[in-house]
């Protein structure tokens, strides 16, 4: 991680934050499936990580358990800072899949030894939270992580769904978390389902 014209501060931990930084903005160049809703063109990590911690302030009322919305607006914005190094997996791509768990860990290994260790260690633990899925934080942030991209496909006439090819089947399996999670907003997943089987978006 080195820097042009990167001037040394003199407080080694200020620095390696200040290089962290700097290294971060790399997320804005991996790129996603998904459309911005305009459809002018794909939208990239730091777009989808920001959008979903917004969204974190706004659907609380629909989570079946109490949850701390700082901590999950926490796991929101690091939840895909491994991408840096790993790069994006489509949720339907099964091969890729396979090795996102071992490429993703390495990414982290790399990635958050480059901050100070206190840091490093709390990041990395807000990353394997998220993946993990088993506080009501993490469950509430990978139903947003679910939720905006669908909401994305359906406001762009199901466009990367038609360019991937995935079965409702598929799609509703994926969102088996908000049905646990968040039912009342799992009922409108239903419904625009069966709108883009409909519309021929998704095969049936």
């Amino acid at each position: 991680m080195l820097f042009n014209n990167f001037i040394k501060s003199g407080n080694i931990r200020l620095d390696q934050q200040l290089q962290f930084t700097a290294e971060i903005d790399k997320m804005t160049a991996v790129m996603r499936r998904t459309l911005l809703i305009d459809k002018s063109r794909r939208e990239n990590d730091a777009e989808h990580s920001w959008h979903i911690a917004v969204m974190a302030l706004l659907f609380e009322e629909y989570a079946k358990e109490k949850v701390n919305i700082g901590h999950a607006v926490k796991l929101c914005v690091v939840h895909d800072l491994v991408e840096i190094y790993a790069g994006d997996t489509y949720a339907y791509d099964s091969t890729g899949n396979k090795s996102k768990a071992e490429r993703e860990s390495k990414a982290a290994d790399k990635l958050f030894s480059q901050i100070p260790q206190d840091q490093g260690k709390e990041i990395r633990s807000l990353w394997e939270e998220f993946d993990a899925e088993n506080t009501p934080e993490s469950k509430y942030a990978a139903c947003l992580d679910r939720i905006q991209p669908f909401l994305h496909n359906v406001l762009t006439d199901g466009q990367s769904w038609q360019e991937h090819n995935p079965s409702r089947t598929d799609v509703s399996g994926r969102m088996k978390i908000i049905k646990d999670f968040m039912p009342e907003v799992y009922s409108w997943i239903e419904k625009n389902l069966d709108n883009a089987v409909k519309n021929g978006w998704l095969k049936d």
